[in-house]
Parts: C-alpha cells; structure tokens; sequence
C-alpha cells in the first residue's frame, strides 16, 4: 500500500480520513512523524491554508501529501466563520466556546442557512492538484447528538433532521463535505497511482 501525509495532527480528522482509505492508502499523519509545529495559515481563503500546509509538509519530508481545511459558512453572518472557524472563539481553538460565540451570533435570527466547505490540497510528485467539498444545511439553536467534533452538534445537513454530531460516522461520511473532497482525491489517487 502506498504511504500518502495527511498534514494533520487532528486526530478526529486523521480518524475520519483513514476510514474512508481504508485498504487504499496508508495515510499517515503528523504526529507519527513526530512532527507537532503549527503550520501558519496566513491564507484569507480556504484553498489558499490547504496549500500552505502541504506545500509545507512536502518541502520537509520530500513525501507526497495532502492538507486540508475547513470553513462553515453562515449566510446571516456574511459567510463568517469561514476561514476563520477554527479560531472563531480566539486562541487556542475551542469548539465549545467557538459554539457558544456561534448560536449567540444567531440569536433571535431567522435565517440560520449554512455550508460547510472544504478544500484538500495534493502534491503528488512536486505537483499541486485542488478538490473540494460542500454541504448546504442549516444551524440548530441547540447542540443535538453526541458524535463528530467541531460544529457537528449544530449543523443540520439540507434533507435531514438531525445534526452530524446524531448521525453514525458512515452516514455522516457519505454526504459531509469532507467526505465529499476526500472521495474525489481517493478517485483520483486510483486513477494516477
């Protein structure tokens, strides 16, 4: 099997990523390289933090590799937290407070339309290649479910009525958004590997 970086140390990330290329690829994340740095994301765009990371991890260990990131969208909040969900409660990243700052922001707002948007970039043989990933939904005014991480407790995808963080990981994989971009680089992969 081939060995692919995923420049993370997210380990839910890393978890959800490895299941989907299970049999495929050994991915391989940071941490088993020993390797804890932050990366700086000094991007305004979500492609642009995804390239940074892999071009970063590919200089260092001369390995193939991918990178991700992750946006939520909030239309009432002119797309915000976006670029910046992550750190949307400040430093360091907390998802509960960036939660609670979240569902505050909508308060009393009709309009709780969402997406999630994520962006993985390849390098494969010194070469940059861009998939991507999204989801419509909406956000709940309360935490529902107890799976997933981030924002999953609040995001109800468009045709459910239940956030990602009630639903089993198979199920979430198949429609998320990540589940969306990691699907178009597996194809990919096995049509260039």
């Amino acid at each position: 099997m081939d060995r692919l970086i995923f420049a993370t140390n997210n380990k839910h990330k890393l978890k959800e990523v490895s299941d989907m290329l299970t049999g495929v690829f050994d991915i391989v994340g940071l941490n088993e390289l020993n390797f804890f740095e932050d990366i700086p994301e000094t991007s305004d765009t979500l492609q642009g933090n995804a390239l940074i990371k892999a071009e970063y991890i590919y200089k260092k260990f001369g390995c193939n590799c991918f990178a991700d990131d992750t946006g939520l969208e909030v239309v009432a909040l002119d797309g915000a937290p976006g670029v910046y969900s992550a750190r949307y409660a400040g430093d360091p990243t907390n998802s509960g407070k960036n939660i609670d700052k979240l569902l505050l922001a909508l308060k009393n707002q009709a309009n709780r339309k969402a997406r999630f948007r994520t962006v993985i970039a390849l390098i494969l043989n010194g070469e940059r290649h861009i998939f991507e990933g999204v989801i419509t939904g909406t956000i709940a005014e309360d935490r529902l479910g107890f799976f997933g991480f981030g924002y999953d407790s609040v995001f109800v995808p468009d045709g459910y009525d239940k956030t990602f963080a009630q639903m089993s990981e198979d199920e979430k994989n198949k429609i998320s958004h990540r589940g969306q971009a990691v699907t178009k680089l597996v194809d990919f992969l096995r049509n260039n590997i």
